[in-house]
């Protein structure tokens, strides 16, 4: 099984990295580029187990460590 995990700032949080980009690309001739958050893609192979027990597992993963969900929110697919 493979967990694909994506997190991004929660709204109304600050995204300096993700300004830094945008000016960036408006910059280099990209000015329709108005709003860049910038997040994190994080794929988990998972052992074989049951889709449930495997959805339970990879949501514990994000609350403990791979998110911090207090500015971060995360949705995962499992495939």
């Amino acid at each position: 099984m493979l967990a694909k995990i994506y997190v991004t700032l929660k709204n109304g949080v600050l995204d300096p990295q993700g300004k830094a980009v945008q000016r960036s690309l408006e910059s280099i001739g990209y000015k329709e580029a108005e709003d860049v958050r910038i997040g994190k893609f994080i794929e988990v192979r998972l052992s074989d187990m049951p889709k449930t027990e495997a959805e339970k597992k990879v949501k514990e993963m994000c609350e403990k460590m791979l998110a911090n969900t207090v500015i971060e929110n995360y949705r995962f697919e499992i495939l």
